[in-house]
């Protein structure tokens, strides 16, 4: 059993050995969510060579984040996720607001964030969604020149005390292992080769 005094020594080495006040809270650091709060991903201007979703489809899958190319659109990771398996939905077109999609591009973008829906259940068995975009900067969207939906799935309990005092998310799985598990899951759903 810790005394007293040795717990007043040891509060003492970490005021001098680290930064801060030593007090109640274990912490865990997620330095790697500092480079998106910064803004070190975010486009330098709204131009297409910019554009991480217009540069997306040119890699690899794996490389992209890409989970499905369709004909119109494609559905990539979203490489902040809310939660494992945060899906984007994004038109190839470089537009801003829903409003510019083509009746056909409208079309295939409804049957895909449906289809990310369907695979997301299968893989993940979430309890809900949240699925919507925000467009214009002033709406909070983080790339507003390229419109994209957000498809997040969702569970009981996952805005716990981190993301709402400790502003951090914890997640679970590796982006790379989300994106094969998605990949795979789609091409099942839909016959096609992952």
């Amino acid at each position: 059993m810790t005394t007293r005094d040795e717990a007043d020594g040891r509060a003492a080495e970490f005021d001098q050995s680290l930064a801060g006040v030593p007090d109640a809270f274990q912490r865990l650091w997620t330095p790697h969510r500092m480079v998106y709060i910064g803004g070190e991903n975010k486009p330098s201007d709204a131009s297409e060579s910019q554009c991480p979703f217009c540069r997306a489809p040119g890699r690899e899958d794996a490389d992209g984040l890409i989970v499905h190319r369709g004909s119109l659109n494609f559905v990539v990771l979203n490489l902040y996720p809310y939660n494992p398996g945060h899906l984007l939905v994004c038109p190839y077109r470089h537009i801003s607001f829903y409003t510019e999609l083509t009746a056909e591009e409208r079309e295939e973008f409804g049957a895909l964030t449906q289809t990310a829906m369907r695979v997301i259940h299968e893989v993940s068995h979430p309890a809900g969604f949240n699925i919507g975009m925000n467009q214009g900067v002033i709406a909070g969207a983080g790339i507003a020149a390229h419109l994209h939906q957000h498809v997040v799935p969702r569970w009981n309990g996952d805005a716990n005390f981190l993301p709402v005092i400790g502003r951090t998310k914890a997640l679970p799985q590796l982006l790379s292992d989300t994106r094969d598990l998605m990949a795979a899951e789609w091409a099942r759903q839909t016959g096609e080769d992952a």
